[in-house]
This record gives structure tokens, C-alpha cells and sequence, in this order.
């Protein structure tokens, strides 16, 4: 699951064509123009392979914005976190908020694309209580060598329980030239964020609340900020008064130019230009804006209620007296950066072998209450990747310095080692990963976000990750180790207090992953994951996380139907699970409380694809189901995700998704 620190992407298969970038052959050929069918690849903006569209119904998660190994607050859009231990391996500068991250795009996720036909395609996902995802992409290249891309994504849901509303917006456009004699080569991405989440601060009394049954109806059970509101699903109804709200907007484009070698394809009926570089000048220029809020602000309800934020509240969980009717805190930032490299390929006819040294200039703005801050950065920065013409080794390795400015002294470290053994055997892949880098903004007392009374420095933290991979395709078998060394972990406690350990600790993490052949066409999908830290880090992390699929996969006699149905199911172990600060938009670690769910999470599912055409039928926390005296049956027995907050019971999801050649 590991991405070399989100830096380098990981190598997979390609269709065996020839790139955009020279050196395999075009796959944009002469085409009956009345042809169904297309050619489509994509690849990553630092990758040098092509991947193929993914048309598998086995998962859902893979459609779904948050990884099966996180956890929400309740409501899909509200503030995520991994169960899996994850600490931050990458240096520079980082304003510090990602209870999001799963909801956001970003550079290291846009794909660029390359098609003989224009392809689009269509998401629309209903849960329960109106919960809604809609996504339209349409891509299609415009001559040969010059392919753009429009994507949109929307999620909007009330929630279930009160002021927990979401409403998230993701828009990104790419586009990808290069030239007839394929020495100039751009990208440009225009992608932007904009995310908003009600917050309530928790329910007030998860225990008398949650089995009181006058609270059948879970929207109605008080929560500590927000108000009172009626239940609304009209999704073009997105205020929210009481929550983050983070906006974010990215403009890069790349530039390069390659000095080489021309050569050419000769067909029956065409000829096909090729070059080779050996050497190649890249510039990438970016500019990015953020602005990170949090607002609570007085307002009259839709049910006529007048609301006014609870000073009471902020004293007793932030000990901040509130002066007026209307509280807000923001962090905005405008980074411009310039990076200027050079790659050298020993091969000319393996483009997948480089080494690639670079200079980045980086200047940051930002207005604060006290004054605009300026701030800068220099960082050099190296890359060697090699995947071997014969497919059996994959080496990767890139280093980042910073030399001066806000975050001098940073640098990160990244290496990995990818061994094809045998088709019979599987293939081993080790790696190492070391980040020294600088604590977030949010622990500078020059963050609006810094609300402790007194000011506090911070050392510089680092991590260092080793981890190993087998995978062994034969027997649908992954085996994964992850080995964490942490020194000066920062982290947040109490709501608002900001804290460093002052020595180091070892967490280790197995992870196995193994399908299990049960009949012809049934299977069980199982993956399990150990952790356990040694020292006295201040993590919290569940010993065992235990996800299961167990279901039939065939096609029921129908040759153009492939279907995929049964039962899931999620068990976390019994730990004190993290508290959550709705200002700081953070998950706070915490050692008096334990989480404890005794049922596994439960799901059914009926998942099915005909031709381009997929859908998802999922009923979701079966298990929360009850029979109480003189009662029927009700979903009410319900999962606690954190101090404080609850998952909601019966969920019914359903979406479409539909590819379409246009």
C-alpha cells in the first residue's frame, strides 16, 4: 500500500505500446472511424509506465472515497484516519490539515491520458438519508499527440445525525502535447478542492443517547455544537454554519525538451516517427493556493431555531473565552514554485531507466491577523529508476535536501528493490523510506490555528520506515511487513494542546492478504493486519484489523454478465481510539477511553458489470440490527468510531457506473 512516500508511483503493467514520450510504438493508429471499440492508457505525471482502466466489480472500496482501512466520523465527507499506522514521509513545508486527505485529488493522483477514441464516464452513487456522489470524465485526444481531460466529482450528504453535513467538490482538467518530432513534450493541470464539513463536537452522551429508544430517530439526539436544525436532503442546499471549510486550487505545468536519437516504423501502409532521448531539460512550474477554516457562526435555523455558538463549550474543551456571537480561524497560503531538472538515460532505448538531478525554488505567502508572512525555499533533489528490459528487476530511488528557507535542514529519502523470482515463485520487493522534516505549521505559534496560551518549540521529527512485500500470484497471496522508527513525533492532545515525545518508538505492522478458493466460482477474500508498537510513543493504534469477503464470482450462465455477490465484514480490535478537535479539523490521541465493538461491521452486496455498464447494490452495518422488549427489530445498536461519535445504522447504497466510447 506503500507509494515510496507518495513521491514515486509504483511500476506496473503497461499494454506494451509505445508512450507519448518516445521509444514504443504510438498506439494511436489508423481506425475505422465506425469501430466500437478503443485504445486507451494512461499514466502518471512521474511515471513512466501505462496502466489500463480497471473494470473489476470485486471491491467496492475502489469506487468508494474512503480506503476500507479507514474510519469517519459518521458520515461520509466528515474527518478520516487510517487504522493503519501511517506517520507523514515526505519534507517541506506542509500547512498541517489532512483529516480530508481521502477526499481530496491531488498531482500525485492525475492521470494523463492517451486514446484513439473519446471516452467518457458516468458516476451517480444514493445512499440513505440522500447521501449522493456524483462524477462525470470525458477524455479524448484531440489530434495524435495532444490529449485533454475534464473531470468532476461532487459528494453531498446531511448525515445521519445532526450538523454533520458534507458537501465536497473536486474539478480537474489536464492536457498532454507533444510535438511531431517528439523532442517537446508539456503537461498542464488546472485541479481544484473544495471541501466543507459540518462539525457537532460529538454526541453529548453516547451511552444514554444511543440505547435511549425516544432517540430512534438518531438525528434528533443533541450534539455539543451546531444547534438545532430540521433534517434537510436538498443537496443544492450546502450552508453550513457550524464546520471546516478548506479550499484548495492547483495550477502546474511542465515543460520539456529531449536531445536524441530520430528513427521511424515502417508499416505496410504507414510510417510511425520514433526518438530516443539520452538527455532531457524539464521545467515545472506550480502555483497553489489554500485556505483552511474553520467557522462557527450565529444564524436562524430552517426550523426557525436561533442559534448562537456555546461559549461554554470553547471554555471547557479550548479554554478560549468567546467574545462575540461568531468564532473563525484561518490559515490561507499562495505557494509558487519552480523546478528546474535533468535526466540523463543510459539507454536510449529504455526509457524506463533515468537518472534525474534537480534544483526546486520555492516562495510562500501568507496573511495572518499579525501580518502577511513571506517565506522560501531551496531544495535540491536526485532520482535513479531502472526497470529492466526483461521485466525482472525495478529499482527505485530519489533524495530531497533543502538548503535554506522555512524548512532548512529537511530532507527525505526513498529506495526501494523489486525482484521478479519466478512466475511459480512471485516476486519480492524491499524498501526503505527515511523523512527529517519539519512539524507543520499548525505547531507554529504564527498559525492562526496555534491556540495554546504560551508559545512552544518544536524539534525537528524523523521517521524512518523499512518494509517488505512478497507477493506470490500463483496462490493469490500478499505477505507485507512495515517496520516504523519514529523520533520526536508531534502530535495533538487535548483538543488544542500541541505536544512532542522526546525520545523514540518502534511500531511494527503485518499485513497478509489471501484469496481463498472455496467452490467453482466462490471465493473468500481475506486480509489481515497486525500492529504493535514498542515504546511509549503516543500512538494508539487497534492490534488487529480483519476484513473479509466471502461470495460468489461468475456469471451465472449469462455470457455477458460478470457478478460478484456475498457477504463483508470489518473487525477492529479493542483500543483507545482517537478523539477528534473539530477547530483544528485533527485527530487528537488520547489514553482514557476505549473502543470497544464486539460485532464485526457487516455489509451484503450484489456488485455486477454488463459490458461497460457496472452497478453496486450494498446494504451496509447489518449488524447494528436489535430486538428490544415490547420493540421490533431496529437498526440502533451502533458502532462507536471515536470518543464521542457514532456510525450510523442501515445503509442501503446503490450506483451506476458507465464507461462509454462517444
Amino acid at each position: 500500500m506503500q507509494n515510496i512516500g507518495g513521491k514515486l508511483k509504483q511500476l506496473g503493467g503497461s499494454f506494451g505500446q509505445r508512450s507519448m514520450m518516445g521509444g514504443e510504438t504510438d498506439s494511436l493508429r489508423h481506425r475505422n472511424k465506425l469501430e466500437d471499440s478503443i485504445t486507451i492508457s494512461y499514466r502518471y505525471l512521474d511515471s513512466t509506465v501505462n496502466y489500463k482502466l480497471d473494470s473489476s466489480i470485486i471491491d467496492f472500496t475502489k469506487k468508494f472515497p474512503a480506503p476500507p482501512t479507514h474510519v469517519y466520523l459518521g458520515n461520509i465527507g466528515n474527518a478520516s484516519r487510517s487504522l493503519l499506522f501511517s506517520p507523514v514521509l515526505s519534507s517541506g513545508f506542509d500547512p498541517g490539515f489532512h483529516a480530508f486527505d481521502v477526499y481530496k485529488w491531488n498531482i500525485d493522483q492525475v492521470r494523463f491520458f492517451n486514446t484513439t477514441r473519446p471516452y467518457s464516464e458516468l458516476t451517480y452513487q444514493l445512499g440513505s438519508r440522500v447521501e449522493q456522489m456524483i462524477e462525470v470524465l470525458h477524455t479524448q485526444n484531440r489530434t495524435p499527440n495532444w490529449n485533454f481531460l475534464l473531470q468532476y466529482r461532487m459528494i453531498n450528504s446531511p448525515g445521519f445525525f445532526k450538523n454533520q453535513k458534507t458537501s465536497h467538490n473536486n474539478y480537474l482538467f489536464t492536457s498532454r502535447y507533444q510535438s511531431n518530432k517528439k523532442r517537446y513534450g508539456a503537461y498542464l493541470v488546472l485541479l481544484g478542492n473544495k471541501l466543507q464539513s459540518g462539525e457537532n463536537g460529538g454526541i453529548i452522551d453516547t451511552v444514554d443517547y444511543l440505547n435511549n429508544p425516544i432517540y430512534k430517530d438518531r438525528f434528533i439526539i443533541p450534539t455539543k455544537i451546531g444547534g438545532t436544525d430540521f433534517f434537510s436532503g436538498n443537496f443544492f442546499s450546502n450552508k453550513i454554519y457550524t464546520g471546516n471549510k478548506y479550499s484548495e486550487f492547483t495550477f502546474l505545468l511542465r515543460q520539456q525538451y529531449d536531445f536524441g536519437r530520430k528513427d521511424s516504423l515502417v508499416t505496410d501502409s504507414t510510417v510511425i516517427p520514433l526518438f530516443f532521448p539520452r538527455l532531457r531539460l524539464e521545467h515545472t512550474f506550480t502555483l497553489a493556493t489554500s485556505k483552511y477554516q474553520f467557522l462557527d457562526v450565529a444564524h436562524n435555523s430552517s426550523g426557525g431555531f436561533g442559534y448562537t455558538p456555546d461559549s461554554a463549550w470553547y471554555q471547557d474543551y479550548y479554554h478560549y473565552t468567546l467574545l462575540r456571537d461568531t468564532f473563525s480561524v484561518q490559515d490561507k497560503w499562495r505557494s509558487i514554485s519552480n523546478d528546474f531538472s535533468i535526466y540523463q538515460f543510459p539507454d536510449a532505448k529504455n526509457q524506463h531507466q533515468f537518472i534525474k538531478l534537480g534544483l526546486l525554488i520555492q516562495n510562500l505567502h501568507g496573511p495572518f491577523a499579525s501580518g502577511t508572512k513571506n517565506f522560501f525555499n531551496t531544495a535540491g533533489h536526485a532520482e535513479y529508476r531502472n526497470k529492466t528490459k526483461n521485466q525482472q528487476w525495478d529499482i527505485e530511488a530519489f533524495g530531497k535536501l533543502y538548503f535554506t528557507g522555512i524548512n532548512s535542514g529537511d530532507f527525505e529519502a526513498h529506495i526501494s528493490l523489486q525482484k521478479l523470482l519466478g512466475k511459480k515463485v512471485g516476486s519480492l520487493k524491499l524498501g526503505f523510506d527515511n523523512a527529517n522534516r519539519t512539524p507543520s505549521f499548525v505547531f507554529d505559534n504564527r498559525s492562526s490555528f496555534y491556540l495554546m496560551p504560551s508559545s512552544v518549540s518544536f524539534k525537528k521529527e524523523n521517521n524512518t520506515h523499512l518494509y517488505a512485500n512478497y507477493s506470490l500470484p500463483a496462490f493469490k497471496l500478499n505477505l507485507s511487513g512495515h517496520y516504523y522508527l519514529i523520533t520526536n513525533y508531534t502530535y495533538l492532545s487535548n483538543y488544542y494542546e500541541l505536544k512532542q515525545d522526546d525520545g523514540l518508538f518502534n511500531l511494527l505492522q503485518i499485513g497478509l492478504n489471501k484469496i481463498v478458493k472455496l467452490g467453482k466460482k466462490w471465493n473468500w477474500h481475506f486480509d489481515m493486519y497486525l500492529q504493535k508498537r514498542i515504546g511509549d510513543g503516543s500512538v494508539q493504534v487497534p492490534l488487529i484489523f480483519n476484513r473479509n469477503r466471502i461470495g460468489y464470482e461468475g456469471n451465472l450462465g449469462f455470457k455477458n454478465l460478470v457478478i460478484a455477490m456475498g457477504i463483508e465484514s470489518r473487525f477492529t480490535s479493542a483500543y483507545k481510539a482517537d478523539g477528534y478537535s473539530p477547530i483544528l479539523g485533527k485527530y487528537f490521541y488520547q489514553d482514557s477511553v476505549t473502543i470497544k465493538n464486539k460485532i464485526p461491521d457487516i455489509s451484503a452486496y450484489v456488485h455486477f458489470r454488463v459490458r461497460s455498464f457496472k452497478a453496486f447494490i450494498r446494504a451496509e452495518n447489518l449488524h447494528t440490527v436489535e430486538k428490544k422488549q415490547g420493540q421490533g427489530l431496529s437498526f440502533t445498536n451502533n458502532s462507536i468510531v471515536a470518543p464521542g461519535y457514532a456510525m450510523p445504522g442501515l445503509q442501503i447504497r446503490v450506483g451506476i457506473y458507465w464507461g462509454f466510447v462517444n
